[in-house]
């Protein structure tokens, strides 16, 4: 069944009636036996058809969530077979994951196609250089690292540059970025600041390091899976017999969540065509999230430009997912912006309807898990398997207070694609740094404690000695999620001295061992606890996404339009996960009793009950900005000029990358400050001032109230309490004590 070139199917937006239609997804993963190439064909709708049946030429699959396109790809490779059009030992289908590679392999045989090769782009490529590498360069074939991180790491000592645990796998995770979009090392400076890059070492550093690793791999013979790719391309460049060779073996291609595709990747894929076009294609722009690794939508979207005769074929029949749960991806994805959100698919649901998803709001972050358990455990009492229920998170370091919800409810849980938070090494290293200084803090003998006596202040203390600071580091990786990790820890200590007044060091390492043992969850199968990139590919019935806010979901270090858009779609990832229950939760403050400062993610403006559409809730915040403040149109960058949206940017008046003025030795005296009312109020330091706050008034040096009380942070209650001390210190002063009585 051809279509016209460029054609493309356009299926009814109604639910397919036939009778012979199976589920696309939440079936076994190998499908019922076909006795002929008639009976592949059965159970498909017709834009599944019509993907298995186009077998010649160009094909791009614009295929959706949960519509089916592993069924689609693995019919159309054993209808070709079956019906004698493809032999199987001509077609390589490629992929991303072991695991997707293997359910591809599994399905095809039981299809009656056992002899395609389905690979990642990896081991195909690692398979055809170990065959002609005698051939193309002679001798044995390299030796693949075995431990990439080991060898970065000696590349950093040669250079004298001192990598800790967290920057040696951000540093790692650039060269591989760096050789997946082929830049060499004298140039990664220049491509780095072009892509946007958040660098975890000076530019220049990182390529220093890179160049020296190229060249310690170089004496000893070895390479790394990135090089597999990159020999792989240059013997199919410079030997066009060995070319050949491949081409007559391959013929026919298909290539699935080709959104995801690198630059390398797609060279590769160009070199093993020639200037053949059977190609098949299957993606969805709407589903990349991982640009950090060098993947990119840009080749699946100008596919029809560089193929103008190919057939595309739109997959919009949601299986997975009940009409609630598609209505939220669908809303999701249209207030999307950019190239990417201009090719977004209308997923239409095939499911009976089901619950509407749940918005929860709590007033901080452990009612929120707690809440969260609550729900999970009557799931399950209700019947639905605690195997099919997943809490998903941003980031890895906040599923410590999940875990924790989860074991004091009973609940079995399981992490996927993170250690537990208690296994993890900057948390070891933590606790094993707090148990030495509890032993030694009545000793006296420990400097780090002189003169703290607040167990917070305590705790901070001792985990700035393993590297942490009370500031963020900027950009993402795995030196910011070991400073979460450590964060929780502090966090921790402070909920534990609130809950215990009085407690000690020693305290405090009882309580965090019998935690420790308390959250090894049982060997049975549990609720999947994992990052939303961890989840991509994977369903379950229930999903709860949770501690969704801003600065959280968009992460705060989205900068860009393009970083935020990619924000959005990694949400729509989550909530296209969920086939039956979906909750969407956020806490408004961190801790108990904090100040409920947070609001909801941007992305739910619109969809969830009570919210504005985001047009007018920027409208309404600009006029209740000008009631209050008196200020006209937009809030502006006293450095550069630019538009301020962010609440931390709108309480320093300038963009975070703009040059600070502050005055650090004011902004010292206001911290030291800070810490005494708040170790004499009994109140977490911030709740007294934020940092952000902090810098505000270090910046601004106020010398009246009216203009203290103009800076964001700066209410008329704080500007009672502590604004003669902060003027006084503002002033070079001392202060009175006012804030110190009124508790």
């Amino acid at each position: 069944m051809h279509r016209a070139c460029g054609r493309i199917s356009r299926p009814t937006h109604q639910t397919w009636q036939h009778g012979g239609v199976t589920a696309a997804t939440h079936s076994s993963a190998f499908p019922a036996a076909a006795d002929s190439a008639d009976a592949v064909l059965l159970g498909l709708d017709p834009e599944q058809r019509e993907v298995a049946t186009t077998l010649r030429g160009p094909v791009c699959v614009l295929a959706g969530a949960g519509t089916g396109k592993t069924r689609a790809i693995t019919h159309r490779i054993a209808y070709g077979v079956r019906s004698g059009q493809l032999m199987p030992a001509s077609v390589l289908a490629v992929t991303f994951t072991n695991r997707a590679a293997g359910e591809m392999r599994g399905r095809l045989r039981t299809l009656g196609a056992g002899g395609v090769q389905a690979r990642t782009f990896h081991s195909a490529a690692l398979r055809q250089l170990q065959y002609f590498w005698p051939k193309a360069v002679g001798g044995e074939v390299p030796r693949l690292v075995e431990r990439k991180i080991q060898l970065v790491a000696e590349a950093g000592a040669r250079c004298r540059i001192r990598l800790d645990r967290g920057e040696l796998r951000d540093v790692t995770g650039e060269i591989e970025w760096a050789k997946v979009t082929q830049t060499v090392p004298a140039d990664y400076p220049a491509a780095a600041l072009k892509a946007g890059r958040e660098t975890p070492r000076d530019p220049a550093e990182t390529a220093q390091i890179y160049g020296t690793y190229e060249q310690l791999k170089r004496d000893r013979g070895m390479i790394d899976f990135e090089d597999v790719l990159l020999l792989t391309v240059g013997i199919l460049q410079d030997r066009y017999d060995i070319a050949e060779q491949i081409r007559a073996q391959y013929q026919h291609f298909v290539v699935d969540e080709y959104q995801d595709v690198s630059p390398l990747q797609q060279r590769l894929l160009e070199l093993w065509l020639g200037d053949r076009d059977s190609l098949c294609v299957v993606g969805d722009a709407s589903q990349t999230i991982y640009s950090f690794t060098g993947a990119t939508p840009d080749h699946l979207l100008s596919f029809r430009t560089r193929y103008p005769q190919a057939t595309v074929v739109k997959l919009i029949r949601d299986y997975r997912s009940t009409p609630q749960v598609v209505h939220l991806a669908n809303g999701l994805l249209n207030q999307a912006k950019g190239r990417a959100a201009e090719h977004r698919l209308e997923l239409v649901s095939q499911r009976e309807p089901g619950p509407a998803p749940v918005y929860a709001e709590y007033p901080d972050e452990p009612a929120e898990a707690e809440g969260v358990a609550g729900r999970i455990r009557d799931l399950i009492a209700a019947g639905v398997p605690a195997g099919e229920i997943a809490v998903l998170y941003r980031i890895n370091a906040q599923s410590e207070v999940y875990e924790q919800a989860l074991a004091d409810a009973g609940v079995p849980y399981q992490l996927r694609g993170a250690e537990r938070f208690f296994e993890r090494a900057e948390v070891q290293k933590g606790i094993l740094a707090l148990r030495g200084a509890a032993r030694s803090a009545g000793s006296g003998n420990d400097p780090l404690l002189d003169d703290v006596v607040e167990l917070g202040s305590q705790v901070r203390a001792v985990l700035s000695s393993t590297g942490w600071s009370t500031e963020p580091p900027a950009g993402s990786g795995a030196v910011r999620d070991q400073w979460e990790s450590l964060a929780a820890l502090v966090r921790l200590a402070e909920d534990f001295a609130r809950a215990r007044p009085g407690a000690t060091l020693a305290d405090l390492t009882i309580e965090l061992e019998e935690r420790k043992a308390a959250q090894h969850a049982p060997t049975v199968q549990g609720v999947t606890l994992a990052s939303l990139h961890a989840a991509k590919g994977l369903e379950w019935d229930a999903v709860f996404l949770v501690g969704l806010t801003d600065g959280m979901m968009p992460i705060t270090y989205a900068k860009t339009d393009e970083q935020v858009e990619e924000e959005r779609r990694l949400l729509y990832v989550g909530v296209t996960r969920a086939r039956l229950h979906l909750t969407l939760s956020w806490g408004l403050s961190r801790a108990p009793g904090g100040r409920a400062s947070r609001r909801p993610s941007r992305f739910l403006n619109g969809l969830r009950p009570g919210s504005a559409a985001p047009g007018a809730r920027e409208g309404a915040a600009a006029e209740r900005g000008v009631r209050k403040r008196g200020r006209r149109g937009p809030v502006l960058c006293r450095v550069c000029g630019k538009t301020l949206t962010e609440a931390g940017e709108l309480k320093l008046m300038r963009c975070e990358d703009c040059p600070s003025d502050m005055d650090e030795g004011l902004y010292e005296r206001l911290r030291e400050w800070r810490a005494t009312q708040s170790q004499e109020q009994g109140l977490p330091a911030y709740c007294v001032f934020t940092d952000k706050t902090l810098m505000a008034i270090a910046e601004a040096a106020p010398s009246e109230a009216g203009e203290l009380s103009m800076i964001s942070g700066v209410g008329g209650r704080k500007l009672d309490r502590y604004g003669a001390d902060v003027l006084a210190i503002c002033a070079g002063g001392d202060p009175g004590g006012s804030g110190a009585d009124d508790a």
